[in-house]
């Protein structure tokens, strides 16, 4: 939708304020990461997804290969 770079600013806000993200808000930032073929961002979010327990979802981990299919 041509938001991606202001989607994960607002993410960075996010975490900076302490505001817990939930599977869908990873989903909708990893997507971007792949859209945006911004690896290195997907990366360190991937960590979060990890460090936020969602590791084992299933629609999550779509998102993750996806992003790093791309």
């Amino acid at each position: 939708n041509g938001h991606g770079k202001e989607a994960l600013k607002l993410f960075r806000q996010m975490q900076v304020k302490g505001v817990v993200p939930d599977k869908f808000t990873f989903i909708s930032i990893l997507d971007q990461c792949a859209v945006l073929s911004a690896l290195a961002e997907g990366k360190e979010n991937h960590a979060t997804v990890m460090s936020n327990g969602f590791e084992s979802d299933i629609i999550v981990g779509t998102a993750l290969v996806s992003m790093y299919g791309k």
